[in-house]
């Protein structure tokens, strides 16, 4: 009934500017008629879909899957941290011209992830540098122009924006200016991003949508402890400068079995982490986390059962994956701890609403951080909690 009252009306008044600071009333054209007949029979003509009754049953990974990941050599229960720590030590044991270098990384730095690296590869491979965003990146440029591999740690992302020039004009530009002569694909630059609890405006931001507009870059953001490790190996192996955002909250909190061996997870691909059939829930980072418990509490509370998909790599992004699962829910909801207005969930509103417009059910919805400085005191009402994302859920299942 929306679609007939305002695509079959005759005739629309609209402002049209006629020269400087003057507009005047003129009729808007109707579109044509087969097209607006066409259209809306498709949507008259397609069955309305009918909500689930209960949660579908857990699915085990397929073995084909690039998210399962073979163990020949065992596995080690380790947290987040530890697993970067493994991945590092993978990537210095396996490459020789591979470098470390950032602040306090000789002793582990504030989270640990580099501790014991100096000791075992030395002080020319694991290095201190001065307190300098800039000149650790500018660094790292130039280490990897010279065909090395070089991996700079910001021990806070918040603090990168020094750095910036030579993240988004110099290293993502290179090998383009140089028209494929030169490159600085040996880069990856890695550290603690998004909230932890306690940090505050400035130890808690999710910059993220900044370098994801920026062409030549790739962004990865782990979830889990697996993730860390073999994305950050094919992060540091990658042909392209990555940047590499660790949830310091996940850290010490998140906790699996990981394979002990060297193994590397696809950039590029999302993972489908729980199947649904009636909304499907996008995010990455800590905020998969979120949405797996909104999702746990819708299924019992309201009987909906939702699809996640973790993105896994920003840029470039799976729409494949995302476009396919909202053709089938019929709903889509993208969360992220990042102020509302511009975050990264509005670049996948904007695709999914063209790929999958004839099949949506609702209007797509944002539950993300709010259009203020991340607050201290105030945090848990800053975040895109678990109330909110039920809420959403329920309402747009509910449209």
């Amino acid at each position: 009934r929306q679609f007939a009252a305002i695509w079959t009306a005759p005739w629309r008044a609209r402002k049209t500017p006629h020269g400087r600071g003057s507009s005047e009333t003129q009729p808007r054209m109707p579109r044509p008629a087969t097209t607006n007949a066409g259209l809306l029979l498709r949507l008259l003509r397609r069955p309305r879909r009918r909500l689930s009754t209960a949660a579908p049953a857990p699915q085990a990974p397929l073995r084909d899957s690039p998210w399962s990941v073979a163990a020949p050599q065992g596995h080690a229960h380790i947290n987040l941290f530890t697993a970067v720590n493994h991945g590092l030590r993978a990537a210095l044991a396996s490459d020789p011209s591979a470098a470390v270098f950032g602040q306090d990384v000789v002793f582990g730095g504030v989270f640990r992830c580099t501790q014991g690296l100096a000791d075992e590869f030395g002080p020319d491979r694991v290095f201190n540098t001065p307190l300098s965003e800039a000149g650790i990146v500018g660094f790292g440029i130039g280490y990897a122009a010279m065909g090395k591999t070089a991996i700079a740690e910001m021990q806070f992302f918040d603090y990168v924006y020094p750095a910036f020039d030579q993240l988004v004009n110099e290293a993502a530009k290179y090998r383009y200016r140089s028209g494929g002569l030169f490159d600085v694909g040996g880069l990856t630059v890695r550290g603690a991003s998004a909230a932890v609890g306690h940090g505050g405006h400035y130890h808690s931001q999710s910059p993220e949508t900044y370098f994801c507009h920026t062409p030549g870059l790739k962004v990865v953001i782990p979830r889990n402890p697996v993730h860390a490790k073999g994305l950050l190996l094919s992060s540091i192996r990658d042909p392209n400068p990555v940047i590499f955002l660790e949830p310091k909250i996940l850290y010490r909190s998140s906790t699996m079995d990981v394979p002990v061996h060297d193994y590397q997870l696809p950039l590029g691909k999302a993972e489908l982490v729980s199947p649904g059939s009636d909304i499907t829930l996008v995010g990455w980072g800590s905020q998969v986390r979120v949405l797996e418990e909104a999702s746990r509490r819708c299924a019992e509370e309201h009987g909906i059962s939702c699809e996640i998909i973790d993105l896994c790599t920003l840029m470039p992004w799976d729409v494949e994956m995302v476009a396919n699962s909202v053709c089938k829910t019929g709903r889509l909801m993208v969360s992220h701890e990042a102020p509302l207005t511009a975050g990264f969930g509005a670049e996948v509103v904007s695709t999914i609403q063209k790929e999958a417009f004839l099949n949506l059910e609702a209007p797509i919805r944002r539950v993300c951080g709010y259009d203020v400085p991340f607050p201290l005191v105030h945090e848990p009402f800053y975040l895109p909690s678990v109330a909110r994302c039920v809420r959403a859920i329920v309402d747009t299942v509910r449209f």
